[in-house]
């Protein structure tokens, strides 16, 4: 009996990482609550769409450029692209379309500064972050810029402006992208080296000196993230939340250093997902 072939439904949901593109586009929709002092309801509806379509656009373009290795590698290789079940014809139309059809609806719907961020986060995103993967650990610095676009781009779709609120959002999580991911490539090292893809800070794998590096950008995370509170714009139990959740940031990532063990580079990506929403919400609610 062969093996049932993916719909082609669940190609194109895989293509686009429509469910880890929901995840980010809820970033977005909290800068989006932080900024507005009343919520634009056609206005939240067009982030939300547009923004979800301008993501997934992203992922599409991604797996079109890295198609050859992402069949390299254990978790990419049944992708639609690397087996063949979706042409690039195809991923190319479908990734084009979400892009500006996504432009378009955040043009119209919410302002021109929003669609512009929107494009620049796809643009970098695909045209730098992708290609330098394979050459330099220096793409995890690049591919932070497009990363930390989501509450940006929901607090300017709210204002129409970027201040220092919109600064410190997109801050907090451009920090936040460095032990998220790197957690993720200490996991995964072995089978990002099978397609040549090195993203640990230093080309030795899983060292004490990318530990060490790890551990310091985890640490980092506490003075950007108490930033709010050094300028006055939150009080001191709102400050207490955000040391708190920098330490269930570092906690891991010390004991990743101490250890060597994998399972704490898996604690430190858990803990990852859960800093990002907890100081924003503290954040929705401070400010």
């Amino acid at each position: 009996m062969t093996d049932l072939q993916p719909s082609k439904g669940k190609d194109i949901l895989a293509f686009t990482k429509l469910r880890l593109a929901s995840l980010v586009i809820f970033s977005a929709v909290l800068g989006y609550v932080i900024g507005a002092d009343q919520i634009n309801w056609l206005e939240f509806s067009a982030l939300a769409l547009g923004g979800t379509m301008i993501t997934a656009a992203s992922n599409g373009m991604n797996q079109i450029l890295e198609r050859l290795p992402d069949g390299m590698m254990e978790r990419t290789r049944n992708r639609p692209l690397p087996t063949g079940r979706m042409s690039q014809g195809f991923a190319w139309a479908l990734s084009l379309s979400l892009a500006l059809t996504g432009a378009l609806i955040l043009w119209m719907f919410t302002n021109p500064l929003t669609c512009l961020i929107s494009i620049l986060a796809l643009v970098s995103y695909v045209l730098f972050y992708t290609p330098l993967k394979s050459k330099t650990p220096l793409a995890v610095f690049v591919g932070a810029f497009p990363g930390a676009a989501p509450p940006l781009l929901g607090y300017v779709a709210a204002t129409g402006t970027i201040d220092a609120v919109a600064v410190l959002l997109f801050s907090m999580q451009f920090m936040w992208q460095f032990p998220h991911f790197w957690a993720i490539a200490w996991r995964l090292d072995e089978d990002y080296r099978k397609a040549g893809f090195n993203l640990l800070p230093f080309p030795n794998g899983r060292s004490k000196a990318n530990a060490f590096q790890i551990l310091l950008y985890s640490l980092c995370l506490i003075p950007v993230g108490l930033a709010p509170f050094w300028l006055n714009m939150i009080g001191m139990w709102p400050m207490l939340g955000l040391l708190l959740a920098g330490l269930i940031m570092v906690l891991p990532a010390a004991r990743l250093y101490l250890y060597d063990d994998m399972k704490d580079a898996k604690r430190l990506m858990f803990a990852s997902f859960l800093y990002l929403p907890m100081i924003q919400f503290i954040l929705l609610f401070a400010l």
